[in-house]
Formats: C-alpha cells, sequence, structure tokens
C-alpha cells in the first residue's frame, strides 16, 4: 500500500514537471553592450584625467563579468584590483558603495562583507534600467573615495540617453 502511495506521488511529480517543462519561456532582460561599457569606461577615464588623477576604471556586466577595464598611465597596480572589487560591490547590493561602506559601519556583522570580493568603499555605482541593476562601474586611484565616484558618475552621465 506504501508503495502504490509512493508510486502516485511521484507519478504527480513528473506530470508537473513535464506540464512546466513545456509552459517554460526564456528570460528577458536587457544587457550592457560592449560599446555602451567602452563609453562608460572613456567618460569616467576622460574625467579623472582632466582632473590629473591616474586611475584604474572597471565596467561589469549584470553577471560581474568584465566588459571593459582601463588601466590609466601611472596609475598604482592595486587600482585595476580595487576597481573590479567595487564594481562587483555595487552590482552585488544593487547601489552605490558608499552606501554599502555605510551600512558596513554601522553593522560590521553584515555577513556579505566576508565575501572575497565585496569591497565596501566610495567609488563604485550600479548601472539602471528601469529599476533593472545591469552592471556597474567603478574607479580605483584619484586622491578620495568621492572623487573616484564622481569619476564614475560622470562615466554613466555620458551614456544616460542609453540607459533609459
Amino acid at each position: 500500500m506504501l508503495i502504490r502511495g509512493a508510486t502516485a506521488v511521484a507519478l504527480a511529480a513528473a506530470s508537473l514537471t513535464v506540464a512546466s517543462a513545456t509552459n517554460a519561456q526564456l528570460v528577458s532582460h536587457k544587457d550592457l553592450s560592449l560599446a555602451t561599457a567602452l563609453a562608460i569606461a572613456t567618460g569616467a577615464a576622460e574625467h579623472c584625467k582632466a582632473q590629473k588623477f591616474t586611475v584604474s576604471i572597471t565596467v561589469v556586466g549584470r553577471e560581474a563579468q568584465i566588459l571593459v577595464q582601463l588601466r590609466g598611465d601611472g596609475s598604482p597596480p592595486h587600482t585595476i584590483e580595487n576597481s573590479y572589487r567595487r564594481a562587483y560591490t555595487a552590482l552585488t547590493y544593487r547601489k552605490p558603495t558608499v552606501d554599502v561602506e555605510k551600512e558596513v559601519r554601522a553593522d560590521p556583522l553584515d555577513p556579505l562583507v566576508h565575501l572575497t570580493l565585496v569591497m565596501p568603499a566610495q567609488g563604485g555605482l550600479p548601472i539602471k534600467v528601469n529599476g533593472d541593476t545591469i552592471g556597474a562601474v567603478a574607479v580605483s586611484g584619484s586622491p578620495a573615495g568621492q572623487t573616484d565616484q564622481g569619476c564614475a558618475q560622470a562615466g554613466l552621465d555620458k551614456v544616460a540617453d542609453q540607459l533609459k
């Protein structure tokens, strides 16, 4: 009797799986193009260069994959990794890294901060389209996080019309 009940449950589960598979749909979303990512990175680089800052810039896509990474002439070696980690953090938290930094200062036990790539330091911004985070941009190497963030924002401003 118990075997028949288990068999009936298994058959019901199998039929649900088949039914859901036939109704399955592909996920549709916007992604950053290489051209847009490059425009963001160069916009950020130009803004920093105009202020005589030697920086590195990273633009990542929605899966944290590097789309564009630039290292300015004379930029210290650590800035390339820092810019990636800030972009990763902005993407992961879906908010500017300055906000993440404030949250971590308020709650140092935040478990996400212990992830290898999370860097709660100002300079990273999420890239959003209609509230959907499709990537992030981050800068490292200027004299302060505020100026890093300003350069990242300049990159986003350069393509604002494309992010609507």
